[in-house]
């Protein structure tokens, strides 16, 4: 009864929210179109996307712009979802943010390692960081070295993490990219147990080591593919959290000679039980249809809970995702159907 009490409120608003995500027969209208001002004007007639997308001036439409218009919608749904929560809900998003900062971070580190010319464009997200964050906009944006990014994160929880791995040896971008998410996945695991209880508990553990066993086993099939690392190169680039999966099974998959015997030993794992992993599926694929299953799962099974929100908060990210690319295919005119196997995901 008190879950039910707590809950009530917000998940009225996010069945209203999930409803007006973009259907499946609307991105099918989408993947057929010409171009992506054609794409942006059916936007804005027929989605939530309008809100912030209408005001965008003619010439300024490009992917770019468009990207930012979409997470600007991303953090909008965030703040919706927090003014509707109680206390508890709040303290689970506020370790959910953990993950757009991250994702704000490694967009720094990438701009300063890479040499790029463009000044930072980070002032559409500096209300919502100033309003939720630990990081600070003013400061990330005056960066220009990765010195500077690392030191105008300091006061911030990411700082320690970043210095030692700067101060120890000459680290690429991918070097930070690995800590951070190394750091946000251990942090998240660690914390769980400071803010949720009981089923909530048991919710997020579920959900976050799938999550982790599936990016690890994405981790591992891209490296034997496209790398050919040797095992301990591997390891070491794993999320060091074991879940479900045993360490004699993690270690097959590592150390299979070939991308035949490493899907034999994915085979044998809980979610080869119960997802298809037909040839028609790319790892990728096989990670967002496990995510979604799971998350519809326990959302079904405990609607007035944390899953609710979890499960919003990934259909919207997966709907950017989708929604990215299908606005990148219709630019370079490939044809819908080849556009629906780049989109992959589920459809809500």
């Amino acid at each position: 009864m008190g879950n039910l009490l707590a809950y009530s409120g917000i998940v009225t608003k996010l069945r209203a929210m999930e409803a007006k995500l973009i259907k499946k027969e609307q991105f099918d209208e989408i993947m057929a179109m010409g171009s992506v001002p054609e794409v942006v004007a059916y936007l804005v007639q027929h989605s939530t996307y309008g809100q912030v997308l209408e005001t965008m001036d003619p010439s300024l439409i490009h992917r770019g712009n468009i990207e930012k218009m979409l997470v600007l919608s991303l953090y909008r749904d965030y703040m919706k979802i927090y003014r509707f929560s109680g206390m508890e809900q709040r303290k689970f998003l506020k370790l959910y943010l953990k993950k757009y900062e991250v994702e704000l971070i490694n967009y720094c580190l990438r701009i300063v390692i890479n040499h790029y010319k463009e000044p930072f464009d980070l002032n559409y997200k500096k209300d919502f960081f100033d309003r939720y964050s630990q990081i600070s906009i003013e400061k990330l944006i005056h960066s220009r070295t990765t010195d500077e990014v690392i030191e105008n994160l300091k006061g911030t929880e990411y700082y320690r993490t970043l210095k030692m791995l700067r101060d120890g040896k000459a680290a690429t971008l991918f070097d930070y990219d690995l800590a951070l998410n190394l750091y946000y996945f251990t942090a998240m695991w660690k914390e769980k147990k400071k803010i949720l209880k009981k089923k909530e508990l048991e919710i997020f553990t579920r959900d976050y080591g799938a999550q982790i066993n599936m990016l690890n086993i994405e981790w591992i099939y891209r490296s034997k593919k496209y790398f050919s690392l040797p095992p301990a190169d591997i390891y070491s680039l794993l999320i060091p959290i074991q879940y479900k999966i045993s360490t004699e099974l993690m270690k097959e998959m590592v150390e299979a000679p070939s991308l035949e015997e490493f899907w034999k030993a994915l085979q044998k794992t809980s979610y080869a039980r119960h997802y298809d992993f037909g040839k028609e599926l790319t790892v990728d694929k096989i990670y967002a249809d496990c995510l979604y299953h799971l998350y519809m799962a326990d959302r079904r099974r405990n609607p007035y809970s944390i899953a609710s929100i979890n499960t919003y908060l990934f259909l919207k990210e997966e709907e950017l995702r989708k929604l990215t690319t299908v606005m990148e295919s219709v630019r370079y005119g490939v044809a819908p159907d080849e556009i629906a196997v780049y989109a992959g995901g589920k459809k809500t």
